[in-house]
């Protein structure tokens, strides 16, 4: 099953430019090795040296954060739309 995966306007680069990709799998853990399978240079965007996602990388199926859920073993469905969203860090104090 494909599903759709957003991709942030910082990360588009490594995706040919694109705001949308699919990848087929099950599960979250799934989708992102597929993608990153085919885009590689997203993966050290993704993933830390240890294999694991980046704690500032946060990723919604649908509009669920998947920290609440099974992290990476979260299912997808059929019609689910999983995000990608770059923590936001920075600003001024007042």
């Amino acid at each position: 099953m494909a599903t759709k995966i957003l991709i942030p306007t910082p990360l588009r680069s490594y995706t040919g430019n694109q705001d949308v990709v699919e990848a087929e799998g099950n599960t979250v853990g799934e989708l992102l090795a597929n993608m990153t399978a085919r885009y590689t240079d997203l993966s050290k965007h993704l993933y830390a040296d240890d294999g694991k996602l980046r704690s500032f990388v946060n990723i919604y199926v649908n509009d669920d954060d998947i920290r609440y859920l099974e992290r990476e073993q979260t299912p997808v469905a059929s019609g689910d739309t999983v995000s990608i969203i770059p923590s936001v860090a920075g600003g001024e104090r007042s």
